[in-house]
């Protein structure tokens, strides 16, 4: 096989204002290029260069000569392009395109501004929220004034993979934190010799606040990204746009059985999660205390009342409303393609925390206010 043979190239001056190149302007044919030398070279204000004699140009020699272009035009030259076949102007300008430089970086901005930003950013969220949670209330009442359009089975399926299936979970967590409670009250108790008030202190805390709301963050973590994960997909794949082009409603679809079933399924994990709570409670009072079980009955049924048993188990419906609502919204906001998906995913379940442990600040006020 006989070696290619490669033109070098090259460049001449015929005239004073025209510069003629010639060869291969290759990888292999521009490596004798001497570029002080083209540097150098007197040119007038109107320099023509002539490429007839180019024989071969590809995507190197191109970016070597727009980047000798950029300098001779840079150095108040007017260059204007002749001879040149239409495949290699159209490489010249494939090269200028991508040999733009990059934009500039915007200016760092001050810390105010980053403020106002943050809240201007913070109160069009919210604005978005409000109108999901409105867009959502109308196609609940449209259900209720036609309760054919509700979609039942996938409120079952809802309920048995956010209620029946966190079982396990719920109540293992319940049961170690009334554990916890009996056993730090009971060390601080026993000092005191108010050892038998362990009942009252685990019943209180465990039935009226702890038991809601440790089960509304399982939830929150568990089923809220379940829910946004899964509409994010769908709204990443487009599926949420055809839903809308063959006239389903993506709400009545998507977020209302998953609303329904997590308000009927987190006031019965909170039933499950007092009993396991105020067991774990009542097992470590007997091994701590040697307190008999009916004598811990006996006492969390004369100190928690049917009021404070109904205002923490009142609060699970108002949880499960915040957590399925955010969990659906952040899925419906996702853009973009699996990162987004990831992102929502963990915006949904900080935002539901966060709302729910303001939710039941704003329920300790409004019950103290009320003397509940």
């Amino acid at each position: 096989m006989k070696p290619v043979t490669v033109a070098p190239a090259a460049l001449a001056q015929p005239t004073s204002h025209e510069l003629a190149l010639s060869g291969y302007w290759t990888a292999l044919g521009t490596g004798g290029l001497d570029f002080r030398k083209l540097n150098a070279l007197p040119l007038p204000e109107q320099v023509v260069l002539d490429g007839a004699g180019v024989e071969a140009l590809d995507s190197i020699g191109a970016r070597i000569v727009q980047k000798w272009l950029g300098l001779l035009r840079a150095k108040g030259h007017a260059v204007e392009l002749r001879a040149w076949t239409p495949q290699f102007s159209r490489m010249l300008a494939l090269a200028a395109e991508h040999s733009k430089p990059a934009p500039a970086l915007p200016p760092d901005i001050g810390p105010f501004e980053r403020v106002g930003r943050a809240t201007i950013a913070f109160l069009q969220d919210a604005g978005a929220l409000l109108a999901f949670v409105g867009q959502a209330g109308v196609a609940l009442a449209g259900c209720v004034a036609h309760p054919s359009r509700m979609r039942w089975r996938p409120v079952l399926h809802n309920i048995r993979t956010a209620g029946f299936d966190a079982l396990p979970i719920v109540g293992l967590l319940s049961f170690l934190l009334g554990v916890v409670v009996a056993y730090q009250a009971a060390t601080q108790l026993r000092a005191y010799g108010g050892a038998i008030f362990v009942a009252d202190l685990v019943g209180l805390s465990v039935l009226r606040e702890f038991a809601p709301l440790m089960t509304a963050i399982i939830v929150a973590g568990r089923s809220g990204s379940a829910y946004a994960a899964q509409i994010g997909t769908m709204s990443v794949t487009e599926e949420i746009d055809a839903l809308r082009t063959i006239g389903i409603s993506p709400i009545e679809m998507l977020v209302l059985p998953k609303v329904v079933a997590l308000v009927i399924a987190l006031p019965l994990l909170t039933l499950f999660a007092d009993l396991a709570g105020v067991m774990g409670g009542m097992l470590m009072a007997r091994g701590q205390l040697g307190m008999g079980f009916d004598v811990f009955i006996d006492r969390v049924t004369a100190a928690v009342s049917v009021t404070s048993y109904l205002t923490g188990l009142g609060k699970a419906p108002v949880f499960a409303a915040i957590i399925a609502v955010v969990g659906c919204f952040q899925g419906f906001r996702t853009e973009g393609g699996a990162d987004a998906v990831g992102r929502q995913t963990t915006r949904s379940v900080v935002h539901s925390i966060f709302l729910v442990i303001v939710a039941d600040a704003l329920f300790s006020i409004v019950f103290s206010f009320l003397d509940l």
